[in-house]
């Protein structure tokens, strides 16, 4: 019989154990484990296990290793990635048949420090006391927004806690590789961008003013060339106005970052970003990702259609977005469907609506926006690498036009001189 390894909870103790045993199957083996009062979450065939420790032996110190399906201290995790693995090792547990309060002990002793582990503490203190998860949950709003509060409630009202919170948690592990991704595609150019500020200001303060003290004993009243005189202007008057570009860079971001928490300028900020030649499409095929994910999951966990509009419309991300959501509830409210109104908002693209419908038509329209999602998702995967593939080497070509054109402008003088010896 084949041997596998295995990953599973003491019963009595709640701690990790790890071991391998000899089974038929691996529901075989699971059985097995849980006649032993442990409660498996990742039972591995030996082989499996054995080329995977070798390939991860063989990678690159740079390639980080896929977490496991199984339960794992979280190392380092914070804010939004441990409440997804929070959310995912306690449906993994529930799922095994561990009892809540058992499970959310556990997890209690694995968080570190910090806020996730406090609320933890605080959720399994509500259910010693009588209260449910959402009870507890409810304290914490901040890191358990209403979203993953009415899908554990719902969880709760239909006895499918564990399922409900495996569709929670990979809800959030979607909405975080989305949103990784966009972060990724901009990373690199923003970097960019301020290497090639720091060069530039470089040359301009502190190399552009030595050449000119040369060319000024060497020239002898002779006319320097354009450029050069163009990129001298330039240095002299950065020179004399640094502290007022300082200051002013300053006050842009402190007027920026102050105006993006007033509602005309989230407003401004978000038709903007929905404006943009090429971001705003991606902005919106990431926010119509957002939308349907969100109300598929709410949907298909069995929340209410107007509570999930709600629920949606609060977690868009965009005002615009929000408001279109909004009067989409209104019109469901009044007894009409999502389709139509979603379609007249004029905001969404045209698929959206139409697969919409046949989701209503059909009665499958939680499955038809997870559909819509996996579709939108993929094209914004799409359109992040093909951004990324055009914006690297053009902010390399500008870097190095910028940096040239300066260069280029303090050796003609040099160039011209040698020619006149010569």
């Amino acid at each position: 019989m084949p041997s596998y390894t295995y990953i599973a909870i003491d019963a009595n103790t709640g701690k990790e154990r790890r071991g391998s045993c000899v089974a038929a199957s691996v529901a075989a083996a699971s059985a097995d484990l849980k006649s032993q009062g442990l409660f498996p979450t990742d039972v591995i065939a030996a082989a499996a296990t054995a080329a995977t420790e070798s390939a991860e032996a063989g990678a690159s110190r740079g390639a980080g290793a896929k977490l496991s399906k199984g339960l794992r201290k979280p190392r380092g995790a914070s804010g939004a990635k441990a409440r997804t693995l929070f959310t995912r090792q306690l449906a993994t547990m529930l799922k095994a048949g561990m009892p809540l309060l058992r499970a959310i002990e556990v997890l209690e002793r694995q968080q570190r420090p910090g806020p996730l582990r406090t609320a933890v503490s605080e959720v399994a203190e509500t259910i010693r006391g009588g209260g449910t998860l959402s009870d507890g949950l409810a304290r914490h709003p901040k890191l358990f927004n209403r979203l993953y509060l009415n899908m554990v409630r719902a969880g709760e009202a239909s006895g499918a806690l564990d399922v409900v919170l495996l569709r929670l948690a990979e809800f959030l592990e979607k909405a975080q590789r989305v949103r990784g991704k966009i972060k990724a595609a901009m990373t690199y150019p923003l970097i960019i961008m301020g290497v090639t500020v720091l060069v530039v200001g470089a040359l301009v303060l502190f190399v552009v003013p030595r050449f000119e003290e040369m060319f000024t004993s060497m020239q002898k009243g002779r006319a320097l060339p354009v450029l050069t005189q163009a990129v001298l202007s330039l240095s002299e008057w950065v020179q004399h106005n640094v502290l007022w570009l300082v200051l002013g860079l300053i006050v842009l971001g402190v007027g920026v970052w102050w105006g993006k928490r007033t509602t005309r300028g989230e407003r401004l900020v978000d038709r903007l970003a929905l404006s943009l030649p090429v971001l705003g499409e991606l902005s919106l095929k990431s926010a119509v990702a957002r939308f349907t994910r969100t109300l598929g999951t709410l949907l298909g966990s069995g929340v209410q259609i107007l509570d999930a509009l709600q629920i949606t419309r609060d977690t868009a991300g965009n005002v615009h977005i929000a408001e279109a959501v909004d009067a989409v509830r209104l019109r469901v409210k009044a007894g009409e469907g999502v389709a139509r109104p979603l379609e007249e908002t004029g905001v969404f693209p045209g698929m959206v609506p139409s697969m919409i419908e046949v989701g209503e038509e059909t009665g499958q329209l939680p499955d038809m926006l997870e559909r819509v999602a996996d579709t939108y998702e993929e094209e914004v995967d799409n359109a992040v690498v093909a951004l990324t593939s055009i914006l690297e080497p053009a902010m390399i070509v500008m870097m190095a036009v910028v940096v040239g054109t300066i260069v280029l402008a303090l050796f003609l003088p040099l160039m011209g001189l040698v020619q006149s010896l010569s």
